[in-house]
């Protein structure tokens, strides 16, 4: 709330001008006066004169923090556990017990993320017609299921139908997730909270690299392979903590009692807080009931939004260089170095362990200057010489140069959770939100299909060729941020022209127009765009 200690919220009618950061001083106060959709969940709670002090703001925020954000860290922790374990496996000789190549295991990649985008839209519409409560962690045992299945597979036809299984029934989770987050959260506090998320990756990737060192020592166990008990008991893991989010996770704000929650976990003082704070940072929650289903008019404007296509065209390139080297890290140290199965999977902790590092810095650094695009840049400035060493160092010997280099690509900052809030906080509508969100999450996949094929059989070990390529689609990432940060410089200065052209009586009654503030969404002359 500012550095002040009690929040006064001014009634309709008061006005401030635009701010250097692009958001209308004044404008979620105005907006707030205007009582939200009848449908809206939290409408029982709305109140445009409340007052709290910061403090009691902090603690609800805290509330919030313990009890769902460290929940729906887990669930992310569970989702990395089966997405990553099969990296691991490649330690263990999986391939050559199914009889697979390297070609095949690209192949097994490349379909499980065409089912997972095949998932993404349909996976976003039930979650807005049914809830998140019911979605997220019914994909979560069904994918924890498949997962576990994967430990009987005898061939490539096993492979194949398990990744597709398993891409299916993960598709619209992170979106769905990071939607549920915007109705406990303001904008302001969201990239660090989606930080938290990819950071729960990262250290699911540290545990993940530790509990394979063991599991796959169980080799020979009941005459199974390693690999066996490691996709068995992660899977099975992963559907205990689906099945007790069923029963855990909130419905909203002011729904939070469950079978394990027998009181709310806010008071009624408190739930007054969540409610007002998120509406007067983002009044476009209001409008529209949590559960109201998005249709396809919302699918065409958030595609037909040209606000947005650079950030789309950022989620295809923007992260493929990093993708092959990350997914053929435990194959290439054991390939290159000659490290053992154990080495390979502990050797591959230290690159997680920086992301988490450096991804956290970048966010709240981001946060604290409330800049973005350029945030966004340092991560691709990072690999940019981490490649051009790949090509220059010699063949044969230096593994730990080799292994320094590779961890520090694996590990460089990640701005996915930037580029996510970015996203959230430009889209202005809660439905142009979760569309615009899973259209961004399907094109990153998009990327990510495209990264599994870089490093191809006949390039390795040192896959000089496919190095050659992440430093051309590097620099193409580079540019893209640089336009799209122009181009949203750019709109906003001709909203300004716009706005600048009304009077004060003409301003007043825009912002309180209902009608024209659900019409216009993000297209509006007193709403500035992120960068």
């Amino acid at each position: 709330m500012g550095n002040t200690d009690i929040e006064v919220h001014p009634g309709a009618g008061e006005y401030s001008d635009i701010d250097k950061t692009g958001v209308a001083v004044g404008r979620e106060h105005l907006h707030a006066a205007i009582p939200p959709h009848e449908s809206y969940e939290g409408h029982h709670r709305f109140d445009p004169t409340a007052e709290w002090t910061a403090e009691e703001e902090r603690k609800v925020v805290r509330k919030t923090d313990l009890r769902l954000l460290t929940w729906l860290c887990l669930m992310f922790f569970g989702l990395q556990l089966d997405r990553g374990n099969l990296s691991n496996t490649l330690a263990d000789d999986l391939l050559d017990d199914l009889g697979l190549t390297t070609d095949d295991y690209n192949n097994g990649t490349t379909i499980q993320l065409v089912f997972f985008l095949g998932a993404e839209f349909p996976v976003q519409f039930l979650t807005k017609r049914y809830g998140f409560k019911r979605v997220l962690p019914t994909l979560m045992i069904c994918w924890g299921l498949v997962s576990s299945f994967q430990a009987f597979m005898t061939g490539r036809a096993s492979f194949y139908v398990t990744r597709a299984l398993i891409g299916m029934f993960e598709g619209g989770f992170i979106p769905g997730t990071i939607l549920m987050a915007t109705y406990f959260y303001t904008s302001k506090e969201l990239s660090i909270r989606l930080a938290a998320f990819w950071s729960t990756l990262n250290v699911a990737r540290v545990i993940s690299a530790l509990l394979a060192a063991g599991l796959l020592e169980m080799r020979g166990v009941d005459g199974r392979p390693g690999w066996f008990w490691l996709l068995l008991l992660e899977g099975i893991l992963t559907v205990l903590i689906g099945a007790v989010s069923m029963i855990y996770l909130p419905s909203s704000p002011v729904s939070t009692q469950t079978v394990l929650w027998r009181t709310p976990w806010y008071t009624e003082r408190e739930e007054v807080i969540m409610v007002n704070r998120i509406l007067r940072d983002d009044p476009a929650k209001g409008l529209t009931a949590l559960k109201e289903p998005a249709t396809f008019k919302d699918v065409k404007a958030a595609w037909t939004d040209s606000s947005l296509w650079g950030l789309y065209l950022v989620g295809l390139v923007a992260y493929i260089p990093a993708t092959p080297v990350q997914a053929y890290l435990t194959l290439t140290l054991r390939r290159v170095g000659n490290f053992s199965t154990l080495a390979s999977n502990l050797l591959t902790a230290p690159s997680a362990a920086l992301q988490i590092i450096t991804m956290l810095a970048l966010a709240f650094s981001s946060e604290y200057f409330n800049e973005r695009a350029f945030h966004c840049l340092f991560g691709e400035v990072w690999l940019l010489p981490l490649f051009t060493a790949l090509l220059t160092i010699p063949d044969g010997g230096r593994e730990w140069g080799r292994f320094s280099i590779i961890t520090l690509i694996s590990g460089y900052p990640y701005f996915h959770p930037i580029v996510s809030s970015w996203i959230s906080e430009n889209s202005f509508d809660v439905k142009k939100r979760a569309i615009a969100a899973a259209t961004y999450n399907v094109i990153v996949q998009i990327g990510s299909l495209i990264g599994s094929q870089i490093y191809r059989r006949w390039d390795g070990p040192y896959y000089k060729t496919g190095n050659t390529v992440c430093i051309s689609i590097l620099s193409l990432a580079i540019v893209v941020f640089i336009v799209q940060r122009q181009w949203l410089i750019h709109l906003n200065k001709r909203k300004e022209r716009e706005w600048e052209r009304m009077t004060p009586e003409q301003k007043v009654e825009y912002q309180t127009d209902k009608e024209a503030r659900e019409r216009d969404g993000n297209k509006r002359f007193d709403f500035r765009f992120a960068y």
